[in-house]
């Protein structure tokens, strides 16, 4: 039996339980003011008769309270449990994601070039350290010309569809001419 359907069984018992306890104490007071009022043993007699129901129908909802107390326990275990386990689950992904922000952050400082996603997701995790990311990136493919490409650390999910913004104008052809540009040589160059 499933503890959701004990549960029910067994709190449905207790309302029963409590409901013919109830019952039966006002039919013994009931039973103990006519004996008072009118010294009929037949009245004394219903009262001690109407007692012991009492002390039966208490022994049951006893027993039912102990079950039912170990079932709500097992369930109360078993809530817990599932609940540490999403819990843990839910930890180890921020974990990694952590792990891949760090990573991406890493590569942008570097000057690589990183997915689009990637970097939205650094931005969605900090916004003040993507933009400082996405500055040291720019010095840095100043000062480099060779840069390195990664695939996305998240995999796993739907890939954009769009492409990287960066790629894609690296990759656009110009439009017009291009002259030669003569630099002027300064004279503090020559000596």
């Amino acid at each position: 039996m499933k503890i959701g359907e004990a549960r029910s069984i067994y709190y449905s018992n207790r309302r029963e339980l409590t409901e013919q306890k109830k019952a039966l104490h006002a039919q013994k007071e009931k039973a103990d003011l006519a004996y008072k009022a009118t010294g009929d043993s037949k009245y004394a007699d219903d009262a001690a008769v109407l007692e012991l129901s009492l002390e039966n129908t208490q022994k049951a909802f006893d027993e039912n309270q102990k079950v039912l107390d170990s079932v709500t326990d097992q369930w109360v275990n078993a809530f817990n449990m599932e609940s540490t386990r999403q819990q843990g689950e839910a930890a180890e992904k921020m974990g990694e994601d952590m792990v891949k922000v760090m990573t991406v952050f890493r590569r942008m400082t570097h000057g690589d070039i990183v997915p689009m996603q990637d970097e939205k997701k650094l931005m969605e995790y900090d916004q003040k350290m993507y933009s400082m990311a996405k500055n040291m990136q720019t010095m840095a493919q100043q000062l480099e010309k060779e840069r390195k490409k990664h695939d996305s650390l998240w995999e796993d999910e739907e890939k954009p569809v769009n492409p990287d913004p960066a790629e894609v104008a690296d990759d656009t052809e110009y439009n017009g001419p291009l002259p030669d540009i003569d630099i002027p040589v300064s004279a503090g160059a020559e000596e």
